[in-house]
């Protein structure tokens, strides 16, 4: 689906901790063209500087109302000038961009790790009704904000902390071998940091289990042409991330 450069209304900006912030966007033509997995890029100054815009995973959409939530981590210049973005403003956005999930199985489980967890959302609300479970980790309850996004559509939600402040600790690999074994899953989807995803791909494998991850880089254009965002595939190739992916099948990529 070709790619649309849209000026969005922001809608709504809050804060969930120190440095997470969520951006509500009315788009009705992004809404209306975007699916679980892709992204979205945003041009987060007017100015010269930062120049590149900044890809951020389209967190969850509402139709009715034809808005899509963005939620992403201040960590550098660009996100800082984005938290300063407030509502009534516009943010000047293109996409959707990217290859999104492949909705199927019966009884799939969604595994997101930190800030991975965001694309995740809008995937469970797509997969329902049918049962889903999903599976977060964080390094701390303060950090574990993502149950109230996925409280109205999934009630079965497992929960890791590195501290044990908040379910059980410990992070979600080690939990993830007994809920396979117990859960009957047909599809398994994975969004987050690196090492988890391969913990997660692992059991997949050895549990015969379908899976797709959702690869995070860094991406200068978003649309192929810099190959700033490459990854290796099984078949000696490089694959784009912006492109191919973001998510892929967890044996196309071999180096992520």
């Amino acid at each position: 689906m070709p790619k649309q450069h849209v000026q969005a209304k922001v809608v709504q900006h809050i804060a969930y901790n120190e440095d997470v912030r969520a951006i509500t966007l009315f788009a009705p033509s992004l809404v209306r063209d975007s699916q679980p997995g892709q992204f979205i890029h945003v041009r987060v100054t007017e100015q010269y500087h930062p120049l590149l815009r900044r890809p951020i995973s389209i967190c969850d959409i509402d139709h009715e109302q034809q808005t899509m939530t963005l939620v992403y981590r201040i960590i550098g210049e660009g996100t800082r000038l984005l938290a300063a973005v407030e509502p009534g403003g516009l943010l000047d956005c293109m996409g959707p961009l990217g290859n999104g999930f492949i909705l199927q199985g019966n009884r799939p489980l969604l595994v997101g790790g930190g800030m991975g967890v965001a694309p995740l959302v809008y995937l469970a609300r797509m997969l329902c009704p049918q049962p889903v479970e999903v599976l977060l980790g964080a390094r701390s309850k303060q950090e574990m904000f993502w149950p109230e996004l996925f409280a109205a559509v999934c009630k079965n939600i497992h929960i890791t902390t590195d501290d044990g402040s908040l379910g059980t600790r410990g992070n979600t690999i080690d939990v993830l071998p007994q809920l396979i074994q117990t859960g009957n899953y047909d599809m398994i989807y994975t969004c987050g940091p690196n090492p988890m995803m391969r913990g997660v791909v692992e059991q997949a494998q050895k549990y015969d289990i379908p899976c797709q991850i959702s690869l995070e880089k860094h991406m200068a254009c978003g649309v192929g042409a810099c190959l700033s965002c490459t990854c290796g595939a099984s078949d000696g190739k490089r694959r784009k991330v912006c492109t191919d992916g973001p998510v892929f099948w967890a044996g196309e990529v071999t180096e992520w």
